[in-house]
């Protein structure tokens, strides 16, 4: 189905509960903006190809609008290598939106980091990983901070092919992502890590699904946010074990630090077990700051704001825990620890 052939969503599904399709879009309710395209770049050994958009039909709204707005279309290649692929991505008109198709044919590690002071931004990204391949994935948010953000991305898994998917985002004022997975052979796996760190009045939601389609296929999701402000976060998790993939193995876990009174988090995980045999968990907490560490840090000399600052990064940090590609891993601590830096120090 086309854009304007689609109702808008009731707020019954879980997925706009909290933030609604009327409030993420960028114009009246079936109308279609004009926008500019996502500028993308990439290192001088990786081409981007510039594809015209196939009109294909969705039954998601989010994709479909991002589809029916025309804007950068590309696509890229990435044979096995060992160093790590940047591609950067830059929102500085009005109304940006771009599309990134990633065919991972073996082995790698990838950055997509996005930024800019525009008004508006909606990226979808796909990606496919052949079987055998490894794939370490890091998406940063740090658009500016009046800039709006929808973000889809759709991977598809093949036998024997892992992706270790990472998420950190700390720019934008009112962020919408939904990141679905798809394992559909034997032996493909998923691992997300999801960090959000949120103040002022910024408004997150992070909503992730998980899908087996096929026995014998695992999958891990850690999402944790540090909430500051009149901030919002909100994170769903939609995790699904078809009939036949049985010998299956997924958890989820959510956890959600308030460090203000007025700061609001959910935590929204959700299991849809059609198979017998196997092994699926879940789990949530939201707090406060311990008041017991801030406690015993302050009588080692660190002052309130500091021994704070050093919760908090501890918190988020623990979300990459889980990752296994130490190069994914160290990039996306690095990008964070940077953001705390400057936030301790403004």
């Amino acid at each position: 189905m086309m854009y304007h052939q689609m109702p808008i969503p009731p707020r019954s599904e879980h997925l706009w509960r909290y933030t609604p399709w009327s409030r993420i879009q960028p114009t009246k309710n079936g109308e279609v903006p004009d926008v500019e395209g996502l500028t993308f770049s990439t290192p001088s050994q990786v081409t981007l190809l510039v594809n015209p958009l196939e009109q294909i039909e969705h039954t998601d709204i989010a994709r479909a609008f991002l589809l029916a707005c025309n804007g950068e279309n590309v696509s890229v290649a990435i044979e096995e290598t060992a160093e790590p692929i940047h591609i950067h991505a830059v929102s500085n008109a009005e109304t940006t939106v771009g599309t990134l198709h990633i065919e991972f044919k073996g082995s790698a590690t990838v950055f997509v980091h996005l930024s800019g002071e525009g008004s508006w931004c909606g990226l979808h990204l796909t990606a496919n990983v052949n079987p055998n391949a490894h794939v370490g994935f890091g998406f940063i948010n740090d658009l500016g901070s009046s800039c709006n953000l929808l973000r889809c991305e759709d991977w598809h898994i093949a036998r024997d092919a892992s992706v270790e998917h990472a998420t950190l985002s700390i720019g934008g004022q009112r962020c919408k992502s939904d990141v679905r997975s798809y394992l559909n052979q034997s032996g493909a796996s998923v691992r997300t890590s999801v960090t959000v760190s949120a103040d002022e009045k910024r408004h997150e939601d992070q909503h992730v699904e998980i899908h087996h389609l096929h026995s014998h296929t695992d999958s891990d999701l850690v999402m944790n946010s540090a909430c500051d402000g009149r901030s919002h976060f909100i994170g769903t998790g939609l995790l699904t074990i078809a009939r036949n993939a049985n010998h299956s193995h997924a958890g989820q876990v959510f956890r959600n630090l308030l460090l203000s009174d007025k700061a609001r988090a959910e935590a929204i995980p959700e299991l849809e077990v059609l198979a017998d045999d196997v092994s699926a968990a879940h789990g949530a907490a939201s707090a406060p700051v311990d008041e017991s560490q801030m406690h015993y840090l302050m009588s080692r000399g660190l002052n309130h704001e500091e021994s704070q600052s050093l919760i908090v990064s501890g918190f988020l940090l623990s979300a990459f825990s889980n990752l296994n590609n130490q190069r994914l891993a160290e990039e996306m601590q690095h990008q964070l620890n940077i953001h705390l830096e400057d936030e301790l120090s403004g």
